[in-house]
């Protein structure tokens, strides 16, 4: 008579070790995926806000509006203006149209550079890489604004755009177009 054996063989042990093994490289895959997801769509919702940005700052100072387009792509790091017409110190300031377009022009590229937030000296809020273009035909505007994203795509964007074609294929694009009345 054979005696009867009880308890797990290391052959069992093993198994259910590899089983484990192949759970948690899924789970730490599907975290990673979900971070990178997670990454693109802020720097998706920064540039939808940065453009909506420009579009105010345009609306409010629409008697200039044509000039808002220089013809050339924004990348940041422009010098501040002669005059700041920073509403927000609490002094009253005065500014002509120009004035104001200046000042809005450089607020904007300090805020999609990443200025906006800063950790000591390093400016850690922006989009990466970010390029923005400005096209004003009439009362038609169109806002692009184009940054680098985490993996290459097939780069099949429903619009044709050259802002921000230095990226390749790791280039994201928001586009925003509208009409604003001429004051």
């Amino acid at each position: 008579m054979k005696k009867r054996r009880e308890g797990f063989s290391l052959i069992e042990v093993m198994v259910a070790l590899v089983i484990l093994v192949i759970g948690l490289i899924g789970i730490f895959n599907l975290h990673i995926v979900a971070k990178r997801a997670s990454f693109e769509s802020f720097q998706q919702t920064q540039a939808a806000y940065f453009a909506n940005d420009i579009l105010n700052r345009m609306k409010l100072n629409n008697t200039v509006l044509n000039n808002y387009d220089d013809g050339s792509p924004y990348s940041g790091g422009g010098s501040a203006p002669a005059k700041s017409c920073d509403v927000a110190l609490g002094a009253t300031v005065t500014c002509t149209a120009a004035e104001t377009l200046a000042w809005d022009l450089y607020q904007w590229q300090e805020l999609f550079t990443g200025a906006a937030e800063a950790v000591g000296s390093q400016n850690v809020g922006g989009l990466d890489s970010a390029t923005a273009c400005l096209n004003v035909n009439g009362s038609n505007v169109t806002i692009v604004m184009a940054w680098r994203g985490i993996q290459e795509t097939a780069g099949t964007a429903y619009e044709t755009t050259d802002c921000g074609s230095s990226l390749g294929k790791r280039r994201r694009v928001f586009i925003l177009k509208t009409v604003i009345n001429q004051g």
